[in-house]
């Protein structure tokens, strides 16, 4: 009835008369088309995103990222950062660039790198990159029982169960600690979906994107740095996310003191009372002096002396070719010439601290136990662990294929350890 008098009160204007019925035709359109969108989107509480049912998964062929049993939505925490910027993840994420060819010559790999040097975007610094100091000291201006700091290179889509159970370890055995990984990939809302779990039950933990120019600056690894960012240096063939991840944890520490650790570190006890060590990987057993160092857990105050040697050893003798060159073996090489020397000040711990199996035999601690023989050894292991240990290094480049099969030393640990206790097996 109203629509009928407009137009008639109107006809005798044919121009109001037209602006009016478009006007009208415009209202019932959108509102068909409002309609329609109400009935076919939903908006998706965990993902904080309007989900279509008719658009097409593209993520569908890819595993699954870390899925956890729904919990109490917490209404008081925003389901994404919103004090910080994050970066936008991208389908495309990959490792490419970070990766070096195989089989080809020096020069040959240094021209490939110079033509990668642009999408390698962990080298460069932008606004983003620029908020870290600030971010690190916003985050730890808080009452931490200890600062802790990981890294990760690798795109957020590997971070899997094998690295949030070194998570949940450590705030098991650390619940008011401070964690910040350095990670470019999981400063994302990719990456606050994989931390979230443990946000929403209250423990402090961030993921930032380090600027690297800002952390190198006024360090040994400056030069180093630049001279790589202009394509001047071999990366060699071990992945430079490895060698880049080797020096980050030494700057960190230097500049900001704390407790770094590996993410497939499994924290059994707390670090209290531990100050300015390293940890012992082998030592001889005649002399009961160690043999071989491991950066797995690097524990120090800012500004110490035997870090700054690790970063002048770092930029002076750097080569990616040889593995482990510029992480255990630079750390044992460092700490042997200085061994006997004044005014540095730091500790070795035994093998059992840190890295309680070698590399060679930690495969049987994910194995059932088989027959009676194993299970008396494994509740021995167990016995021992608990007592000594303050965490295991899980040396993940060889275990990192291995299942957990239920009842295993590895499986009963975690159970021990962990917070949301899921997807162990």
């Amino acid at each position: 009835m109203f629509v009928y008098r407009l137009l008639n009160r109107t006809a005798k204007n044919p121009i109001f008369s037209t602006i009016s019925f478009a006007a009208i035709l415009f209202l019932i359109y959108t509102d068909s088309i409002v309609s329609n969108l109400s009935m076919s989107t939903t908006f998706d509480l965990e993902r904080n995103e309007i989900i279509d049912p008719h658009e097409t998964d593209h993520n569908s062929q890819e595993p699954p990222a870390l899925e956890f049993e729904s919990t109490t939505l917490n209404t008081t925490a925003p389901l994404i950062p919103t004090q910080e910027k994050v970066v936008e993840e991208e389908d495309s994420e990959t490792q490419g660039p970070l990766i070096p060819p195989d089989n080809v010559s020096k020069q040959e790999r240094l021209v490939w790198f110079r033509r990668k040097l642009p999408e390698l975007e962990i080298l460069k610094s932008n606004n983003l990159t620029r908020q870290f100091h600030s971010r690190v000291l916003e985050f730890f201006n808080t009452d931490c029982e200890a600062q802790f700091f990981m890294t990760w290179i690798a795109p957020a889509r590997f971070f899997g169960r094998r690295e949030f159970f070194a998570l949940e370890s450590l705030f098991k055995a650390h619940p008011t600690g401070c964690l910040m990984i350095l990670s470019r990939s999981l400063d994302s809302i990719r990456g606050y979906r994989i931390l979230k779990p443990l946000v929403d039950r209250g423990f402090r933990i961030n993921a930032v994107t380090p600027d690297l120019a800002f952390l190198f600056k006024n360090t040994p690894a400056e030069a180093w740095f630049e001279e790589m960012k202009s394509g001047n240096k071999d990366p060699g063939e071990i992945s430079i996310a490895q060698n880049l991840s080797n020096l980050m944890r030494l700057v960190v520490l230097y500049k900001y003191g704390g407790v770094y650790l590996d993410t497939d570190f499994i924290v059994l006890k707390p670090f209290s009372g531990l100050k300015n060590l390293i940890g012992a990987q082998s030592i001889n057993m005649e002399s009961k002096s160690w043999t071989r160092l491991n950066n797995a857990v690097l524990i120090f105050d800012v500004n110490h002396p035997l870090l700054l040697k690790f970063i002048e050893e770092f930029a002076s003798t750097f080569d990616g070719n040889k593995w482990g060159h510029n992480g255990p073996y630079l750390v044992s090489r460092v700490a042997e010439r200085i061994r006997e020397k004044p005014g540095y000040n730091f500790t070795v711990l035994p093998p059992m601290a840190f890295y309680p199996v070698d590399w060679i035999r930690i495969n049987r601690l994910f194995q059932k136990p088989a027959n009676e023989d194993d299970s008396i050894w494994a509740q021995a292991k167990l016995l021992r662990l608990s007592r000594e240990t303050y965490g295991i290094h899980l040396w993940n480049k060889q275990t990192r294929n291995l299942r957990i099969e239920e009842g295993s030393v590895m499986g009963r640990l975690i159970l021990e350890h962990c917070i949301l206790c899921q997807h162990i097996y």
